[in-house]
């Protein structure tokens, strides 16, 4: 049995806001064709078919859509895709959309339901940062349009987890942000570190390793507090570390330092080893001429892998080396350190400052894993 992710992008770069951090909007810039227009039909159909081509009984396959916005492609569009996904014979196939929530309404949300999708909707948290920089084309701010959608999702009982990309404003304050998690009560949250352009350049909004540590450190508190009373909510973040100290591997992407080729399909069929690195230069081939097997096979996949890193040698020195490896390399400026010759390391100093109580968690997780596999045994007994 096999499992096969596929994050596709069938409106390519486009969006109908223009949040003025946008990452991709930057990655897209770096490259010939900046934007590949709505996926076609027949692009679509091909995508497909290749797809399915090498899926045995058995096999599992997530289908992940992002952008740009990836409900521009319209409804129909999805309509049509599983149609054919779910007719594939003794396969589980899984959805998640990314979206920024504007353009959803009743009946988006009845379709996403009765396709079990999981959805990511990207809210800001502090309604004054978000709109600040989260506009539409004709400037102005979205907080209503993307709570109404939270509402709509609640309403038709979708699942959905909450995207906050931490620039340097919300992370100047970790306990309004939790405040509005409770008042939201939002249950799953994902801080998306906020980056600075590919090529370097600074940016107002890109969030500091110093920040970065405040932020965590801050709402770690908060959220053990919380969990002291009984009450959990998921901060992936703090999941992924606790995770990561219990089972010894990421489950959060490049937390070891380590890249593991995704597949990342833009509108024309093109394929990308990472969403961070849609570029003509780490170009795998089209998913629409090759199966899954022969693009991540590709010679582009392991010079990929092995392209130089930018790692500072404060890191050699460091207790948490083996632990996170300089962490993912796109994030380094944002989370680690912005230099080579840094001496500070913003995920150092949070793993300092919590470390205790990551390992008292980790300790209790890892009891309750113990326990659960001696229930089973005894229970198969």
């Amino acid at each position: 049995m096999k499992q096969v992710s596929i994050m596709l992008k069938p409106a390519s770069s486009l969006c109908n806001l223009r949040c003025k951090y946008c990452f991709y909007t930057d990655v897209a810039q770096n490259r010939a064709t900046p934007c590949f227009g709505m996926m076609k039909p027949e692009t679509m159909g091909a995508i497909l078919a290749n797809a399915a081509a090498e899926l045995q009984p058995g096999d599992k396959v997530h289908f992940v859509f992002q952008g740009g916005e990836p409900t521009l492609a319209g409804l129909d569009f999805y309509r049509t895709f599983v149609s054919i996904a779910d007719g594939w014979q003794d396969v589980q196939v899984t959805y998640a959309l990314q979206t920024n929530g504007t353009l959803l309404d009743e009946d988006w949300c009845k379709f996403l339901k009765e396709h079990n999708f999981l959805v990511g909707v990207s809210l800001d948290l502090l309604r004054d940062c978000h709109d600040d920089v989260r506009q539409d084309r004709q400037g102005r701010g979205t907080w209503k349009q993307v709570t109404r959608a939270i509402e709509l999702l609640d309403k038709h009982a979708v699942e959905y987890n909450v995207l906050c990309t931490l620039t340097n404003a919300v992370a100047r304050h970790p306990r309004q942000v939790w405040q509005q998690l409770q008042k939201l009560d939002v249950r799953f949250v994902q801080f998306t570190p906020c980056l600075g352009e590919m090529e370097g350049e600074t940016s107002p909004f890109a969030l500091t390793p110093k920040r970065f540590a405040d932020f965590y450190t801050t709402l770690f508190d908060l959220w053990r507090e919380e969990m002291s009373r009984g009450k959990w909510r998921s901060v992936k973040f703090f999941d992924d570390v606790v995770n990561l100290l219990v089972l010894g591997r990421p489950t959060g992407c490049g937390m070891d330092g380590v890249c593991r080729p995704q597949l990342v399909v833009e509108a024309d069929g093109s394929a990308y080893p990472c969403d961070f690195y849609c570029t003509d230069q780490y170009r795998l081939g089209n998913l629409t001429e090759e199966t899954v097997s022969e693009v991540l096979s590709a010679p582009g996949v392991q010079e990929f892998i092995d392209r130089p890193q930018d790692r500072s040698a404060f890191c050699e020195a460091c207790p948490y080396d083996t632990f996170c490896a300089g962490n993912c390399p796109r994030m380094r400026r944002e989370i680690c350190y912005a230099a080579d010759n840094s001496v500070y390391c913003g995920y150092r100093d949070f793993l300092d400052r919590c470390g205790e109580g990551l390992a008292e968690l980790a300790r209790k997780y890892s009891q309750r894993l113990k326990g659960a596999a001696q229930t089973e045994g005894g229970t198969k007994k």
